[in-house]
């Protein structure tokens, strides 16, 4: 029952209102088989008979002058049915002759507090404390705890140039020359590998001159500190070459080295238009599935990179942004190739805390200013996937998206993505350098090539060009293998069942979802694949690897359609799943657990229950 009202006349002549705000009607049968003729009038017989019974039993209340006054805790009605099995309505028509109310305590509301906050908040909130203004964490911060953990050098190491020139601004802007002298050391660490570059500037170039690739972030950092940002910066571009001049980098003149950000660069249609961010409301959503990824990602410390990700290009305001792109992968499919049903952008703006519609120009603006953070989110959740691999286990290549997807074979677990073979070997690597089954699918030219030299133990049923170092194993249908490798042949039986699964997992979450299906660059809908496929393998993983095949797409097929309620409050988004095996299969496998300190909800925490 949804805020009824009982109506009364008070010692003044005004009419005096009882709202309720929450109302569980609940009917126990005590003995017997039957609930009568009419189950769902017991129902509604008392609903009907609500309103009379409150103006009755308050009507001393209602009829005195003073303050109004809000009830702080649950008020217990209980209605007793006559022997008849009916509610025992009394001749004259009136309530129930059987009623009950259990005592509970009132609290006056001051007379200056504002109606749409009381009307707006739960009685809990209307008491608790305000929450404490949120600074989203800086790039320094996942920069330095990186570096605690040890994997901050591998993670620059999967960065192209341009994002590691796009955060080193923001690093010295923050005063922190350590972290800056590690993006530096490697930009110049490349520019070495390279050839000799005599651009360096004298007194620098000596010192890198003498010092190993672990000397020069300590170089670096003299450096830097002693010639400031701009000059620092200036060195960036030196050994990395100008900014190409695209949208996100335009050409920097010579009187400021320093890329501007890429919120500054272009129309800006994302920050232009203000979202409308929730902070106190209830919605149902068609779909919960984009609340439960949140665990998942939280777990490999992707959630808490999002925000330093985009703070380090001005971009944590549009954090929204990214996650409605990420529920867009695991909502309905976009009908030719870009139309969304209204229910799913509903579902997408709740996930993301914000009123719907999220405009399409929003989404197509962001992909294009978040271009160079979407390799760190990248890169955080493929060290993540690479230190879980069992090299014993293969690793599934396959051509989406006019680039190629790595995946592991036990789960279906995202690795990356890379324009071409040479782009995954440090992910090969990482994982412990296993054998890559090629699943069919458009693979660039040169993919056997590129694999070959890199030392990759390659199986694959697609057909070599001519030239490739392949050769042809005698198998029962037509396979080829890296030369010189010994491919297992389990691993020969089990590459059908691997093509089949990727490629309905291409299918389901790379052809038929787009997350931002009008923008020209596919950066930020790979970046949203990657995270929806790691959330949906790991809900699998979780879930049903005792008693089957674990696959992504199980979870997005069986939780797709489990519909939540999402209520807003200040310092937590609490969602409401139905009750049933759903429920209990997510609770037991901790799924259902506190998520806290997320970035596109304001740093509130997200909560899940039943109900």
């Amino acid at each position: 029952m949804s805020a009824p009202t009982a109506s009364a006349t008070g010692g003044t002549g005004e009419t005096a209102d009882i709202t309720v705000h929450r109302c569980t009607v609940t009917v126990v049968r005590r003995g017997g088989w039957s609930w009568g003729p009419d189950p769902r009038g017991l129902v509604r017989h008392v609903v009907d008979s609500l309103p009379e019974l409150l103006a009755d039993h308050f009507a001393e209340r209602l009829a005195a002058d003073g303050p109004d006054v809000e009830i702080t805790e649950p008020l217990t009605v209980t209605v007793r049915p006559g022997r008849n099995g009916t509610l025992g309505w009394a001749p004259s028509g009136g309530p129930p002759a059987e009623v009950h109310f259990a005592p509970v305590p009132m609290v006056e509301i001051p007379a200056d507090a504002p109606a749409s906050d009381t009307d707006a908040l739960s009685l809990e909130e209307s008491f608790a404390a305000p929450p404490d203004p949120r600074t989203t964490p800086n790039a320094t911060a996942l920069f330095a705890e990186l570096a605690e953990r040890g994997e901050l050098d591998a993670l620059l190491a999967l960065l192209p140039d341009t994002s590691v020139r796009a955060y080193l601004p923001a690093l010295l802007g923050a005063d922190d020359p350590t972290a800056a002298a590690r993006l530096l050391a490697e930009l110049v660490g490349r520019a070495l590998t390279a050839g000799p570059t005599d651009a360096l500037p004298e007194p620098l170039r000596t010192a890198v001159a003498g010092a190993d690739a672990t000397d020069l972030p300590r170089v670096l950092a003299a450096y830097v500190t002693s010639v400031g940002p701009e000059e620092a910066i200036r060195l960036a571009l030196t050994v990395t070459g100008p900014p190409d001049g695209s949208a996100h980098e335009p050409p920097v003149d010579a009187g400021h080295t320093m890329d501007p950000p890429p919120s500054a660069v272009g129309p800006r249609t994302a920050g232009d238009t203000p979202m409308a961010s929730r902070t106190t409301d209830e919605v149902r959503v068609w779909s919960g599935l984009p609340f439960l990824l949140a665990g998942p990602l939280a777990r490999i410390g992707y959630l808490d990179a999002i925000g330093p990700a985009l703070a380090g290009l001005e971009l944590a305001e549009d954090a929204p942004l990214f996650a409605a792109a990420l529920a867009y992968k695991v909502l309905g499919v976009t009908a030719r190739g870009w139309r969304r049903t209204e229910r799913d952008t509903e579902a997408a703006a709740a996930f993301a805390g914000l009123h719907p519609p999220v405009a399409e120009e929003q989404l197509t603006a962001f992909a294009r200013q978040v271009r160079p953070a979407l390799p760190v989110l990248d890169g955080v959740l493929a060290l993540s996937v690479c230190r879980g691999h069992d090299p014993a286990d293969p690793l599934l290549i396959t051509g989406a998206d006019d680039a190629l997807l790595l995946v592991d074979a036990q789960g279906m677990f995202p690795v990356a993505w890379a324009p071409d073979a040479a782009g995954l070997l440090p992910y090969w690597q990482a994982c412990g350098r296993p054998t890559v089954l090629l699943c069919d699918g458009p693979l660039p030219p040169g993919t056997l090539r590129d694999l070959a030299s890199g030392g990759v133990p390659f199986l694959t049923a697609v057909r070599p060009l001519r030239g490739d170092p392949a050769k042809r194993l005698p198998w029962r249908t037509p396979l080829w293998a890296a030369r010189g490798a010994t491919p297992d042949p389990r691993l020969a039986a089990e590459l059908p069942a691997h093509t089949e699964r990727f490629a309905d997992l291409v299918t389901a979450l790379v052809t038929e979802r787009r997350a931002v299906p009008l923008s020209p660059d596919s950066g930020l809908e790979h970046t949203v694949t990657l995270a929806a496929a790691l959330g949906l393998s790991t809900i699998a993983w979780t879930l049903w690897r005792d008693r089957e095949t674990p696959d992504p797409l199980l979870a997005l097929h069986r939780f797709a359609d489990l519909e939540a309620t999402v209520r807003f409050e200040p310092a937590a988004v609490r969602v409401r799943v139905p009750m049933g095996r759903r429920h209990a299969d997510l609770l037991r496998g901790g799924l259902l657990a506190d998520v806290p300190d997320v970035v596109w909800l304001g740093g509130r925490t997200l909560t899940f229950s039943a109900g």
